[in-house]
């Protein structure tokens, strides 16, 4: 099965997608005059702005939920290999898909926003229904939902269940198969309770623990902060082909940035506006924003933490693409959160082992409750007229059973699998996004003219000519609706 995996994604993560991905990056970017970097500060006010309502989530909810997606096992292990097969360079990759796929997320939330639908008294949305909305691609829509549902409902979770497991074997020496238990009794627990559940959950774990995460972080850096000019000239020059030993890798760093950066930040892979979609707010471009921001969170604070905490102590490997070794500073050690675990045993024995096995517990656990709602919003786009309650349960069941086995099968398979998800699910939105730019972009437009005439932005779908848009008309109207006047 390795094999047929490997033969996929040779074909799914060619040159093609690697150059598709930092081009569309950069061309948004252009487009939006580089909103990452001039809004800043409105995405950091954006994220606590807006309250939940009955039908959706608050902004900082909506935030936590694409965060739990957005940060899990890829910022841990998935940076250790990174490392370990495209060097020290691929974090500067890495760095440059985090900042170009800003662009990318925010124009793909705010197409999930514009679009987005009440199902069963809840908002869904996400690129299935803004294709569809859209573009009017029917076939385009139902193959992204199809696709969707198999890569987070099936190729995707076993990483993470596989990277808490690897975690906590390391940590406290647990067995896969317990490890596997655990985690199919809580997840039980909680999707079972619905999305409110979900993102309540995701509030609550994701900021406390990647404040944590970053603040070890620190400490261990601190601890060896002679070392950190050369740790960052390291990168830099590998990142250029420039480094001793490294020159033949300069291809491998872009690939392997490009694909773990993807696989962290999701940029572009049209897992974020799923998130963005179900958030109660009043101009999409404020959704847009927020989950540009999160990307930022993603991979400039988290997977750096760890690509620092890796680096600085040198617990690493680096091999060549024929198994020759480039760099040894941990023999016999295949590349995962061992060398995260290690890095930072090593700066605070006998406490850093454990510390990373648990947060890559939460980290890897929140991301498979994110994949649940990802593929959950998109089997209710392919059932809208018809009840979808028992496909939900069988849904439920499948991704209990694909969590249990991916903690007992090989970690190699578990990233092939997941690997191909991700790939699949970015070729498809990518192509939508590049095709339904123009509402995105007239949104930013719109709520930076509001914003300059120093008015609270509103979303008039009208004004715009988005008559597809219909919920926002619909409440639309009834923010401008004038109350009746008392009778006599």
């Amino acid at each position: 099965m390795q094999e047929w995996v490997n033969a996929i994604n040779s074909w799914v993560w060619s040159p093609a997608l690697i150059y598709l991905c930092l081009g569309v990056g950069l061309y948004f970017s252009i487009r939006t005059r580089f909103m990452q970097i001039r809004h800043i500060r409105e995405m950091v006010r954006q994220m606590f702005n807006g309250k939940a309502s009955a039908a959706g989530v608050s902004s900082f909810q909506a935030l936590s939920l694409s965060l739990s997606g957005r940060v899990g096992t890829g910022n841990i292990a998935g940076v250790a290999t990174a490392i370990s097969f495209g060097g020290p360079g691929a974090i500067f990759w890495m760095w440059v898909v985090a900042f170009l796929g800003a662009s990318t997320a925010y124009i793909e939330s705010v197409l999930g926003q514009i679009y987005h639908e009440k199902h069963e008294g809840q908002y869904r949305g996400g690129p299935a229904f803004y294709i569809e909305k859209g573009l009017g691609w029917k076939w385009y829509s139902i193959l992204f939902a199809c696709v969707t549902v198999i890569a987070c409902g099936v190729l995707m979770p076993g990483v993470q269940a596989n990277g808490i497991a690897a975690g906590l074997k390391t940590a406290f020496g647990i067995s896969p198969e317990v490890t596997g238990a655990i985690v199919v009794l809580l997840l039980g627990m909680i999707i079972f309770g619905g999305v409110k559940r979900i993102a309540n959950v995701a509030q609550v774990v994701v900021p406390f623990m990647a404040l944590g995460y970053i603040l070890i972080a620190f400490v261990v850096i601190l601890l060896n902060i002679q070392q950190l000019p050369e740790v960052f000239m390291l990168i830099i020059r590998s990142a250029f082909g420039s480094e001793a030993g490294m020159g033949a890798m300069l291809g491998l760093a872009i690939q392997w940035g490009v694909k773990r950066g993807i696989y962290s930040n999701e940029a572009g892979q049209g897992t974020g506006p799923h998130a963005a979609a179900a958030a109660e707010v009043k101009h999409p471009a404020q959704q847009g924003l927020v989950q540009a921001f999160s990307v930022y969170i993603d991979t400039l604070f988290v997977c750096s933490a760890t690509a620092f905490m890796i680096l600085i102590t040198g617990k690493y490997n680096v091999v060549a693409p024929d198994g020759q070794a480039i760099f040894t500073g941990l023999a016999g050690m295949t590349a995962g959160s061992d060398f995260t675990q290690a890095a930072v045993e090593q700066a605070l024995p006998g406490f850093g082992s454990m510390f990373v096995g648990i947060a890559l517990f939460f980290f890897a656990f929140t991301t498979i409750l994110a994949y649940y709602y990802i593929a959950e919003t998109n089997i209710a786009f392919l059932a809208r007229k018809i009840p979808s309650a028992g496909l939900f349960f069988i849904l439920k069941i499948a991704i209990l059973g694909v969590s249990f086995y991916g903690c007992i099968r090989t970690a190699e398979l578990a990233w092939g699998l997941g690997d191909m998800g991700v790939g699949l699910m970015a070729w498809l939105n990518i192509i939508a996004i590049i095709a339904l730019q123009k509402p995105a972009l007239a949104m930013l437009k719109d709520y930076e003219q509001q914003l300059s005439l120093k008015q609270d932005p509103v979303f008039n779908p009208s004004a715009l000519g988005l008559n597809v848009a219909k919920h926002w008309h619909v409440k639309h109207l009834e923010s401008t609706a004038v109350p009746e006047a008392p009778k006599a």
